[in-house]
């Protein structure tokens, strides 16, 4: 498996930090649509649904942070 873009690991980490696509577009100077298109991708490569949407914002998923940690630092 090759190593997710560097640029989609890093809207993955503001969208799960700032629990927003919103928040995470604005602290990376990128439109909302990016950010989404980014995490899509991203959540097509490694087959697995990163957060779960809501009118409240994005978390993860249960479970998802310690195991995409893990399955990142194996390769």
């Amino acid at each position: 498996m090759r190593l997710p873009a560097l640029r989609r690991l890093v809207a993955f980490a503001a969208v799960a930090e700032g629990g927003q696509f919103r928040t995470a577009a604005q602290r990376l100077d990128l439109t909302e649509s990016a950010i989404s298109h980014q995490i899509a991708r991203l959540e097509a490569e490694l087959g697995l649904r990163l957060f779960t949407r809501g009118p409240g914002g994005a978390e993860l998923t249960q479970g998802r942070s310690e195991e995409h940690t893990s399955e990142l630092q194996s390769h």
